[in-house]
């Protein structure tokens, strides 16, 4: 009987952190989008249809 081969998976690109569009630089400096208050500077708010939302402390943001 012959053996069989294994063959290995193919890698699948990971999608990169969409985290480098919270950033803009206009007229020479940076502009970031909403952080949270409870978290910090460092977590950003989630843009929805109608609120913001931190996926870390589900903090919520109702837009007017």
């Amino acid at each position: 009987m012959a053996k069989k081969t294994k063959e290995k998976k193919k890698a699948k690109n990971k999608t990169p952190s969409k985290r480098y569009s919270k950033y803009k630089v206009e007229e020479g400096k940076l502009v970031r989008a909403k952080s949270c208050p409870k978290c910090g500077a460092g977590t950003f708010l989630a843009n929805h249809k109608n609120r913001y939302y931190c996926g870390k402390c589900h903090y919520v943001e109702i837009k007017k």
